[in-house]
Parts: C-alpha cells; sequence; structure tokens
C-alpha cells in the first residue's frame, strides 16, 4: 500500500509560500494510487464465469483488433460436445426427413468436415443411414427406426435444433471485447449520428458527455419532442456492427440470444468473412449494434430469462439482447410493472455493471450488463424515483420545446420530405393563427404531423400538394380538436 501522508500532513503552514504548499500538494497526489484503466474495471472486473475461468479475448480478435469469431477447426475449440451436436443432428432429421451432410453442416453452423465426422460415428450406432451421395453435398441421410426414438426422447426434453449453442464463457469474452466501456464518441460521430435530426448546438453539448460516458441518462420533457428519436440514434455513435451468437449453453440449457425481431442482421460482404486464411464461425450473427426498445409493455419476466417449458428453450431477457449496444426504456413510468419493481430489479445491475440471472435447474449465473441504459419519459424524473436511484443515473437531459426558428426550419425540412413547396409565409400563418392567439407550445412533431394531414386533405380532393389557408386550417382544426 503506497505511504500515503496523515491528516496531519494536509494542513497548511501559515508561514509557508504558495509554491511550497503546491510542491507538497503535488508530493500527495503523486503518491496517489492510479485509477484502474477500463480493462480492469468497469463491467468485467468482478464478473466471474462460473467455473471461475478467467475472460479471454486475445485469440478472437482480426487482423484491425475488432472482435471476430474465427471458425474452429475442432469440437474441444468450438467448446461442443460430440453427445450435443450428436442430439442436433438427429432432432433437425426428425424434423427434415432426409438431409445431406452439407444441409447438417449448414443447419448447426459448424465445419462440414466436423459434422462427417459425427455422421460416421451416428451411422456405425445404426441411428441413421445413407440413401444416396453428392459430390458436393456428400451423402443423404435418413434416420433408422432407432435413430427416430432415439431423436424423438432428445425432442421431449429439448426441441431444439438450430446452430450448436456457443460456450457462455466466449460469449462473455465478447461481450467484453465489444463493450460500449471503450467506445469514447466525439463531436464527429454524434454529429453523425443525428445527421438526420434538427437537434441545437446547446442539446448537443448535452448529449455528447452523456453518450460518451457509456453509462446510463434520463432523457425528460413533454411529449412530442423526439426523447424516442434522439434515443434510438445514440447507437449509432458506438460504432456500427457487433457480433452475437444465435444461441449460448449453461450447463444443459439452451439460451436463444439473437433475436431477428429486435437485431438487424448485417451479413459479411462477399470477401469480407475471409481473415487470415479463415472464415467465420456460423454460430454467430453480424448485425448493427443493438438498440433495444420497450414500453409500456414491459414486465418483470422481460428482464429474466423465460423458459419455455414446451420447447425445453429460454429466451434472453431484453437487457441482454442489449449488450454492447442502447437499451431504451420508452414513457418510463407508464409499464406493466410498477417503477420500485423496475428499479429495485435494477439498482444493482446498474451500479455494478453486471447481472444475476437464474437458469431453469436453478442455477444462477453472473451475466455482463453493458449497454447504455436510457430513461425517456413525459414526467418529471425527480417525481418517479427517489435519490438513491436518480444517482445511479449520471445525467438527466431536459428535451425542451423548440424555439421559433427551430421550428420553421423544421418545417421547411419536412416541406421538402412530403412533396410541399416551402412557402414561408403560410408557416407565419399558421403560427399567428393557431399558436400564439391561445400560447399554444410548439413541438418538433407538430411540422410533420400536420403535413401529413394537410397531404391527405389535398389528395382527397384532387387538389395539387400545396400549404394553403385552407389545408392548414383543416389539418389544425383536426389535429388539436382534443388537444
Amino acid at each position: 500500500m503506497p505511504n500515503v501522508p496523515t491528516s496531519h500532513s494536509f494542513r497548511p503552514n501559515p508561514n509557508a509560500s504558495i509554491e511550497e504548499m503546491l510542491e507538497r500538494i503535488n508530493g500527495i497526489t503523486t503518491h496517489a494510487v492510479e485509477p484502474k484503466t477500463q480493462s480492469d474495471s468497469g463491467v468485467f472486473s468482478n464478473l466471474k464465469l462460473p467455473n471461475g475461468a478467467p475472460i479471454e479475448t486475445k485469440n478472437n480478435r482480426d487482423a484491425n483488433g475488432e472482435f471476430f469469431p474465427f471458425e474452429p477447426t475442432t469440437l474441444a475449440e468450438s467448446k461442443v460436445s460430440e453427445s450435443m451436436v450428436e442430439q442436433l443432428l438427429c432432432k433437425f432429421l426428425l424434423a427434415r426427413g432426409e438431409v445431406t451432410v452439407r444441409q447438417m453442416s449448414e443447419q448447426v453452423g459448424l465445419p462440414f468436415q466436423m459434422i462427417d465426422d459425427v455422421v460416421a460415428h451416428l451411422k456405425s450406432e445404426q441411428l441413421l443411414g445413407f440413401i444416396g451421395q453428392s459430390a458436393v453435398n456428400g451423402y443423404t441421410c435418413k434416420l433408422t427406426e432407432a435413430g427416430r426414438n432415439r431423436a424423438v426422447s432428445y425432442s421431449s426434453y429439448c426441441s431444439y435444433f438450430g446452430a450448436a449453442p456457443v460456450a457462455f464463457s466466449d460469449y462473455v469474452a465478447s461481450v467484453k471485447a465489444q463493450t460500449i466501456g471503450n467506445q469514447h464518441p466525439g463531436e464527429a460521430e454524434l454529429n453523425r449520428a443525428f445527421s438526420d435530426l434538427l437537434i441545437d448546438d446547446n442539446m448537443m453539448t448535452k448529449l455528447g458527455p452523456a453518450v460518451n460516458s457509456g453509462k446510463g441518462m434520463f432523457l425528460f420533457g413533454s411529449a412530442g419532442n423526439g426523447k424516442t428519436s434522439i434515443a434510438e440514434r445514440i447507437t449509432a455513435a458506438f460504432g456500427p456492427y457487433v457480433w452475437v451468437p444465435r444461441a449460448i449453453t449453461v450447463d444443459r440449457d439452451i439460451i436463444r440470444v439473437f433475436d431477428p425481431m429486435s437485431h438487424e442482421e448485417c451479413p459479411l460482404d462477399k470477401g469480407e468473412g475471409i481473415i487470415s486464411d479463415q472464415t467465420f464461425d456460423h454460430r454467430w450473427v453480424r448485425i448493427k449494434r443493438p438498440t433495444i426498445v420497450v414500453g409500456g409493455e414491459l414486465t418483470m419476466e422481460h428482464l429474466e430469462l423465460q423458459y419455455n417449458s414446451q420447447t425445453g428453450i429460454s429466451e434472453a431477457p431484453v437487457q441482454m439482447k442489449s449488450n454492447t449496444g442502447v437499451l431504451l426504456i420508452d414513457d418510463f413510468g407508464r409499464q406493466r410493472m410498477t417503477v420500485d419493481e423496475l428499479l429495485n430489479r435494477w439498482i444493482v445491475p446498474l451500479e455494478k455493471r453486471y447481472d444475476y440471472l437464474n437458469t431453469s435447474n436453478g442455477k444462477k449465473v453472473q451475466v455482463p450488463f453493458d449497454q447504455l441504459v436510457v430513461f425517456s419519459t413525459n414526467l418529471e424524473p425527480k417525481d418517479l424515483v427517489d435519490d438513491a436511484f436518480l444517482r445511479r443515473i449520471p445525467y438527466k437531459i431536459e428535451v425542451p420545446n423548440p424555439s421559433i426558428e427551430n421550428f420553421v426550419r423544421l418545417f421547411k425540412i419536412m416541406c421538402t420530405q412530403y412533396g410541399f413547396e416551402w412557402r414561408p409565409k403560410m408557416v407565419q400563418y399558421l403560427i399567428q393563427r393557431h399558436y400564439a392567439p391561445i400560447k399554444r407550445e410548439l413541438r418538433n412533431c407538430h411540422p410533420r404531423d400536420l403535413l401529413l394531414q394537410a397531404r391527405n386533405y389535398c389528395r382527397y380532393f384532387k387538389r395539387p400538394i400545396e400549404l394553403t389557408k385552407e389545408s392548414i386550417d383543416f389539418a389544425c382544426e383536426n389535429y388539436f380538436s382534443i388537444m
């Protein structure tokens, strides 16, 4: 432990010069303990694998130092047991009837030679037979009666027969290698991410450090000012792509991680998948860095592993699907679960940056909680949560109503987008007629919504798409009728 001076050493000497006092302060700070780097702290500093093994990522880097799941050459390297592969192949054959060895290889995401060896073993056990041969796809296989019985038995326990699951340790290593904690987007990255939104400089100045922190934030303010749109674009500042496994395994539990409804797959371009003469592991999917949005439908079930007793498969919770990206809690305070339930569930993960999940067999596993959590609400954060939780969300950013200047600029942008000729006098008429007299507040969503109403009005009466007093009055009468 460094020799840190006692509290008496900090007492200033009234006769000492300013220079002497500065030298003493400098001496104290040079003995201070150096802060830990990101690789030693944060989400992975206290996170342990189930077997206590260290998290290794050094073998999963491409020539640019980016995470890349190289194709395994042996079953041991893939960390998949031969019995697991046999089960997947038998269930696949049971579902499809007749399948080539090449098709089996593509189904489970493992190299042809590895599957060919397992198929040979299944044949020697008289669980399948060959009914044809192709020079390209290898033998065509079909289950024997004993094989069908075996496959039915496997399916009764777990019906999954997709890509072979990735080891849990490899999943954790992939999150560590792609963590947003190592991403520090600057002004240029923020401007690029928000290039299609009209955000004033003051707002960008507040957003920049919040996004750069990779921690969490509240976006609050009146409805219709673009809080959700802002949150959905934050992810683009952290880099375009990450790799996620289709499924992972914890002991005998299979957990689906890749979700086509939440993740956008971005396949490698032709020729891009060969790095150092090795292709990528097809059990992994390259996706856009995830942005998971949950709103009023959020319940406690969505925050836990969802085990389906009929299929024997578990679905990853939303925070796990959003690892290395952004998790947006939209309309915070209006969820089906109470605010206290959500806060009590996440108060520790937000602080420690890891979470605990229970598997179907009752085992508790520690998983990374590595995402920027954004709470978007129309309500005041201090009215929703207590100080203890607010302390764990370091940034609270209000999304204000637009100025008149920005409102007019936004109207001009929307006119171009929706096919209207830009007519400044009509926007001036709109403000003077429908906003100023009753002190109606401006909202960022109004230009878009009113123009859509005006366009539909023109289309119905077979008139040119243009802004007129008549179309504006009609749009406002409809849109603001009960507002």
